[in-house]
């Protein structure tokens, strides 16, 4: 089961096998405390369509076609590969973001993943 989390909600044990997301490991949080399993952040978007993006939900249906096509190619596709990987192998996976909107990176991710 593939789920989705924002990093400032508690951690769970129905949150399964946790997985950043982010380029950039989510403001004020400790990377002690924080039950994260692996910060994939070769998967995260490019720092600059991240900027470009900058979170505007009017950019989000071109942000999703940018996004999906970094994910076809360098480390972005490697990391999709193991993301896939992990997905084959774990029964619960939680892709973990810090966004504050519904409109971001893990939502394309996750919906990449389901289709």
């Amino acid at each position: 089961m593939l789920q989705l989390k924002r990093a400032y909600l508690p951690a769970s044990d129905s949150d399964g096998y946790r997985i950043l997301v982010d380029r950039l490991w989510p403001r004020g949080k400790s990377k002690e405390t924080e039950k994260i399993d692996l910060w994939l952040k070769e998967i995260a978007p490019s720092t600059e369509l991240r900027k470009w993006f900058n979170h505007e939900t009017a950019k989000y249906p071109e942000f999703q076609a940018k996004y999906r096509e970094e994910l076809r190619s360098g480390t972005a596709k490697e990391a999709l590969e193991k993301l896939q990987e992990i997905l084959s192998k774990q029964t619960g996976v939680t892709l973990v973001y810090s966004a504050k909107s519904d409109y971001n990176n893990a939502q394309v991710l996750y919906d990449l993943l389901t289709e």
